[in-house]
């Protein structure tokens, strides 16, 4: 009778944990990733399906099986076609990983090189300028509301987008590893009351962008040419050009 109401544990070990862990953090990348843009609504569609697959197979439903494991049979190559930027931009940043960069060097030092060139030219001129890097948050949602350039870093590009008169001169430029993703885009003003009265749009929207995500916002005054930084909701202003590239560098790799 003992044996009838003895209870059976799962054996868990530290491979299980390492198996868990690492399963519930590319979970949580891909909706990292998938924050902001169409394709987190596609998800949820995606798991009403799995949801419904499997009350269909419980009650054995058997035309509602046939339709779904139909569907099943091409789910893939459409998983693929739909998530195609979000598994670009994924692997892109695996790429760009602190790790990656230490076993292999990559371009991550020229593109910042080129953007305290631009920076350098539009302090000079006095040239307003909004220049934001993606870092593990996803700036799909930013992107959408500018102009598409996947446009290969360079001072020349970010001087010619923020020359008075253009276009795409009054919007924020988004960079994604080593493309300028997008110009002209909007981004979210800051709600905190100290940013109100001192600072102009650009600033607070410096700070709104940090504050909404982990992007680190280089900005050029237009009315004096000085440059701030914004990362965490803070706008470390008076930036000294010398001092810029090492700031920048020590910021986008998680340094303050």
């Amino acid at each position: 009778m003992i044996e009838l109401f003895r209870i059976a544990f799962i054996k868990f070990t530290v491979i299980d944990l390492i198996d868990i862990s690492i399963v519930s953090f590319i979970i949580y990348k891909l909706l990292t990733l998938m924050r902001g843009t169409k394709s987190l609504q596609i998800l949820l569609g995606l798991l009403f399906l799995v949801l419904l697959s499997f009350l269909a197979f419980w009650f054995r439903l058997e035309a509602l099986k046939w339709l779904i494991t139909n569907i099943a049979t091409v789910g893939v190559i459409v998983l693929v076609i739909v998530f195609q930027p979000e598994i670009r931009r994924a692997l892109m940043q695996m790429g760009q990983s602190r790790i990656f960069r230490r076993l292999f060097k990559t371009e991550t030092r020229n593109v910042q090189d080129e953007v305290c060139r631009a920076v350098e030219q539009l302090s000079a001129r006095k040239w307003g300028a909004l220049i934001c890097f993606e870092r593990d948050v996803g700036l799909n949602h930013i992107i959408e509301t500018g102009k598409k350039l996947s446009a290969e870093v360079s001072s020349e590009a970010l001087v010619t987008v923020f020359a008075p008169y253009t276009p795409l001169h009054d919007g924020a430029v988004v960079i994604q590893g080593d493309l300028i993703a997008a110009a002209g885009c909007t981004l979210p003003l800051t709600q905190n009351p100290v940013f109100h009265q001192t600072y102009g749009t650009r600033h607070k929207a410096a700070v709104g962008l940090s504050e909404d995500s982990d992007s680190v916002v280089v900005v050029v005054s237009e009315e004096t040419g000085r440059i701030s930084i914004a990362y965490d909701g803070i706008l470390n202003k008076g930036i000294d050009l010398q001092m810029l590239p090492t700031g920048l560098k020590k910021l986008l790799e998680g340094r303050k």
